[in-house]
């Protein structure tokens, strides 16, 4: 394999998780500033609410351990790449729980 390949894998899970990050950063920021971050006034729900993206992230490692366990890919890539995937469903999960219910009546 030449030198340009191993960097290639090497810092593609990087640039990718940093892409992801970047991207969940000013979608939040921007929510932020709207004032359109999720909120629901029920007791519990709230702590659900803010810990969607850190559990997100804890599956996305766990599954990319268990997948690195099975398959011949590096350990740290997987990780990096699994918190990475695990942030960006965490945010999706985020947006969908925090919508709004509309009432038609």
């Amino acid at each position: 394999m030449g030198p340009n390949l191993e960097v290639m894998r090497i810092l593609l899970p990087v640039l990718i998780a940093g892409g992801i990050a970047v991207f969940v950063g000013i979608r939040v920021k921007h929510k932020y500033k709207i004032g359109k971050l999720g909120k629901k006034k029920s007791k519990g729900t709230p702590y659900l609410l803010d810990s969607l993206v850190p559990l997100g992230m804890m599956v996305g490692c766990a599954t990319a351990i268990l997948l690195s366990l099975f398959f011949s890919i590096s350990l740290l890539s997987t990780i990096g790449l699994g918190a990475g995937i695990g942030l960006l469903l965490g945010y999706f999960a985020y947006e969908i729980y925090s919508k709004e219910k509309e009432n038609y009546s």
